[in-house]
């Protein structure tokens, strides 16, 4: 039974599966994976929920901070649901170049 359902970013991934030895190969992938420590991952969410754009959702936070876009090409990828205006994706890319 799901009790509740919140997104997470890849770097707080490792903090909520616990440590063993048959826990080794997810470990590895998100050692891989995860581009951000979990605090960097918690402040750039952080910042980019400052820009109070109604069009993002909690979700979309989490999608940016994993894939960590390039160009305004990334963030349009990213978030095609979205359909957010040039501004508004360069907006956000400042932010990640940040991290």
């Amino acid at each position: 039974m799901i009790l509740s359902r919140k997104p997470v970013t890849i770097a707080e991934v490792g903090t909520l599966v616990p440590k063993g030895e048959e826990k080794k190969p997810i470990h590895g992938y998100l050692k891989s994976f995860s581009a951000l420590s979990k605090a960097d991952a918690i402040k750039l969410i952080s910042e980019l929920r400052a820009l109070d754009n109604p069009k993002l959702k909690e979700e979309n936070f989490i999608k940016i901070a994993d894939f960590l876009p390039r160009d305004v090409e990334d963030v349009n990828k990213i978030l095609i649901e979205a359909n957010l205006t040039e501004a508004e994706a360069n907006a956000i890319l400042e932010i990640v170049k940040k991290y």
